[in-house]
């Protein structure tokens, strides 16, 4: 393992089917000021927003309500966020609904006390908040497992009149204060919801995994993330109301992006920068974007890194390999991943979600590349990789 790094997560995690319980404890260290941001109206028909509100209420909280954050947050609704919270002296912003919410949540957060345009320097320049500016608290109650956000600082926002979907990597100051794991929450959400979740969890790790060489602890984490995944996957598209699945699927991905498993590791995140860009284009599910451009860019990946996609494919895939060759041995790793993608039923092309050959041009200015992984991928090299995931 040759990286350096430091390593600080200040999250505090509640997991289980009694984690809601744990909120009342957690708003005594908050003001009497509760910004609730939430989805299209999902929680109010499941019960899950009575419940938490109830309990708001108990504390005697005064809830600032900011309904309609919807999947692929807009800058729109961000300006909108940060509108409302300027107004009102709230002292915790709290999240409830998946990630979407909780990334638009982070970016309330670090916007309300920016004196400048936090698009331009949080999104577009990548600059964190100064370190004097005020950031306000978040909690997050999950209803939905895939991006990870609970437990890390990034925010992945929308600019929908330039088609431009950027994220900003905040320092630990954005990062929640505690968030509320509840598996059985996840069982209300759609079913391509769960499955683009799932392929999400995946892709964070594949990032993560497929870069440097060396012999490297988090490798060896990843592949028993994986492995554990895949088997979970299986049950829950079989039975969504498995929770023992469901749970295993929540952790799995808080794990896939805590930071924990990037611990020295150079990583790569271009499958994520075409999807976020097939994304701003679509409005398809983020995991679905994901999973439409992963066997195309990672059959050219695998030339360049062929070692790490021959370990995959034996130690995620359980691929033998007696009497192959290494390059038959990574692609049996891919063709394997690729009929575990079609067997839980997720697209495996971007004209699947709506793209076009029109689309292309468009969807490539809007891709951000920079040396990553095992590639340096130029603008020319995107649009290669968005044909071949065409059909």
């Amino acid at each position: 393992m040759l990286g350096n790094f430091s390593y600080h997560n200040p999250t505090k995690l509640y997991f289980g089917d009694e984690s809601l319980n744990f909120l009342k404890d957690e708003l005594k260290n908050y003001g009497p000021v509760v910004m609730l941001n939430y989805g299209g109206g999902s929680v109010k028909k499941n019960g899950i927003y009575d419940q938490v509100v109830a309990i708001l209420r108990e504390a005697e909280k005064t809830i600032i309500e900011n309904p309609g954050v919807m999947s692929n947050p807009t800058l729109e609704k961000l300006n909108e966020g940060v509108k409302i919270a300027r107004e009102n002296p709230v002292d915790l912003i709290l999240a409830l609904g998946g990630g979407s919410v909780c990334d638009y949540s982070k970016a309330v957060s670090a916007s309300v006390f920016c004196d400048g345009d936090f698009w331009s320097e949080f999104w577009l320049q990548h600059r964190n908040p100064a370190r004097e500016q005020k950031i306000l608290p978040v909690g997050c109650i999950m209803t939905m497992a895939g991006t990870g956000s609970e437990m890390n600082s990034r925010s992945i926002i929308t600019d929908a009149e330039h088609k431009l979907k950027l994220g900003c990597m905040f320092d630990d100051r954005v990062m929640p204060r505690f968030s509320i794991l509840n598996p059985k929450f996840t069982m209300t959400v759609p079913e391509n919801q769960m499955k683009s979740g799932i392929y999400d969890i995946m892709s964070h790790i594949m990032e993560q995994y497929f870069s440097d060489t060396d012999d490297n602890t988090s490798d060896y984490i990843s592949e028993g993330l994986m492995r554990g995944l895949i088997v979970a996957s299986r049950k829950a598209v079989k039975n969504p109301q498995d929770y023992e699945a469901r749970s295993n699927i929540m952790w799995t991905a808080t794990w896939a992006l805590n930071t924990l498993i990037g611990l020295g590791k150079r990583q790569d995140w271009m499958v994520h920068k075409i999807g976020h860009s097939v994304g701003a284009w679509t409005h398809a599910p983020h995991g679905y974007t994901l999973a439409a451009v992963s066997m195309a860019y990672y059959r050219r990946a695998m030339q360049h890194g062929l070692p790490k996609f021959v370990r995959f494919a034996k130690n995620v895939w359980d691929i033998k390999g007696d009497g192959m060759t290494d390059e038959q041995v990574a692609e049996a790793g891919l063709e394997a991943l690729k009929g575990w993608m079609l067997e839980i039923g997720l697209p495996l092309t971007i004209s699947e979600l709506g793209a076009t050959e029109g689309m292309i041009a468009g969807i490539t200015e809007g891709t951000i590349c920079y040396p990553a992984g095992y590639m340096d991928l130029k603008p020319a090299d995107v649009t290669e990789i968005l044909k071949e995931s065409m059909n």
